[in-house]
């Protein structure tokens, strides 16, 4: 989508909800009607939200403790969900001037489907316990700022209710279960739903040391699963079941994961899928590699927000590596850390087709609901149109490793 170099420059407060759209002379008139209208919705969300960070620390303060800790924290000491954000931080920018940025061109192309900016929502579970309309708000809110969003397989809202307010596409998150049928009927249902895309899960065979989560008692709440609707955990059903995610016998195993998932199961998956299929959670090069061999239409580089295995590499540090394996035979697509404008710039400039977010778009449920989501997407999207405009790259194309200081 194409906007004025007029649109990307103007106020924060202004255009923190607007949608961008071309400017010439002859249509001024509706620009500025535009610009009000964006005004009059940014007053819902209020001056004070500027960033992805006020939303963060606003967040805070609305989401109880208990949930809070579970959204917000990370693995063991957390070094991992540091270094996610400092990495980015570190990578300094090389601008170009006078280049001429009056029209931008956000627009990317991922199996078939036209992206308005390469920006997706990330799967993260439980919008209940940040928003009471859960994934629904999320859903709505997705649609309004024109953004695909990735459903958990443990969202709080069935597949079947997101897809019915959705506006925008939907992609599904796929936790393999020790049982396969019901596996390949979940699969069915996403599709059903239409959904446009499922990504593997491959990094969580078990869960890490959450901690943090450990020491707020997280867990023992009864928490719905209704996509998990019919499987058994235990003799109960796992959509109701408050095992879920929790170690079984005081071991390292949860009834939730299967730690038997290989490289069979991605065969098995693509031999039956009318979808594209992406693995979520590659940081080694290899396995990228090996992904692609094995059918893969994408890669996900994610670490698990930090959720898994600490003192692993932030996401935007594997990623180049991960990109120089593919070589270009499948998109790749990067999350953890990105809180800026200037973060989608990196991580495009470093071979990512797309970017998600996860805890900023939770931030924003739980501040305003769905209205929270869009407001969160639409400033990381305007941050990025500036980002773009201030280094002299006016396409996703011009957008490569020249613009980084190296």
């Amino acid at each position: 989508m194409k906007i004025s170099r007029r649109e990307a420059l103007l106020s924060a407060g202004v255009l923190a909800a607007a949608h961008a759209m071309p400017v010439s002379a002859a249509n001024r008139n509706d620009d500025d009607a535009r610009l009000m209208q964006a005004s009059h919705t940014d007053a819902k969300i209020g001056p004070e939200l500027a960033s992805l960070g006020d939303f963060e620390e606003m967040a805070k303060t609305k989401i109880p403790h208990t949930a809070w800790e579970f959204f917000n924290g990370a693995v063991a000491d957390e070094i991992t969900m540091r270094w996610n954000k400092e990495a980015y931080q570190k990578i300094r920018l090389k601008p170009r001037i006078l280049v001429d940025v009056s029209k931008l061109d956000t627009r990317v192309t991922l199996f078939g489907q036209e992206h308005a900016f390469p920006i997706l929502l990330a799967p993260t579970a439980y919008h209940k316990l940040a928003h009471p309309e859960g994934e629904l708000a999320t859903a709505r809110g997705a649609g309004a700022a024109d953004v695909t969003m990735v459903v958990s397989t443990v969202s709080t809202t069935s597949i079947e209710d997101i897809a019915g307010v959705a506006k925008s596409p939907l992609w599904f998150q796929l936790y393999v279960q020790e049982d396969r049928g019901f596996t390949k009927s979940l699969v069915q249902r996403a599709e059903a739903a239409g959904c446009k895309a499922i990504c593997l899960t491959v990094d969580t065979p078990i869960l890490g040391a959450r901690n943090r989560e450990q020491r707020a008692g997280f867990g023992s709440a009864n928490l719905e699963r209704p996509n998990l609707k019919g499987l058994k955990i235990n003799g109960v059903d796992a959509s109701t079941s408050t095992e879920g995610h929790a170690p079984v016998g005081g071991g390292i195993y949860s009834a939730m994961m299967d730690p038997k998932l290989t490289w069979k199961d991605v065969e098995w998956l693509k031999s039956f899928m009318k979808v594209p299929l992406l693995l979520k959670g590659v940081l080694n090069p290899d396995d990228a590699d090996r992904a692609v061999q094995a059918g893969a239409s994408g890669i996900m580089v994610s670490n698990h927000g930090a959720r898994n295995l600490d003192t692993v590499p932030a996401t935007i540090d594997a990623l180049p590596l991960v990109v120089e394996k593919v070589a270009g035979r499948v998109p790749v697509i990067v999350d953890g850390g990105i809180r800026r404008g200037t973060d989608v710039l990196k991580a495009i400039a470093l071979g990512a087709n797309a970017v998600m977010i996860g805890r900023p778009y939770v931030y924003g449920l739980g501040v305003a609901g769905g209205d929270g989501v869009t407001a969160v997407v639409h400033i990381l999207r305007r941050e990025f149109e500036m980002a773009m405009a201030l280094t002299g790259r006016p396409t996703i194309g011009s957008i490569d490793r020249s613009v980084l200081w190296t």
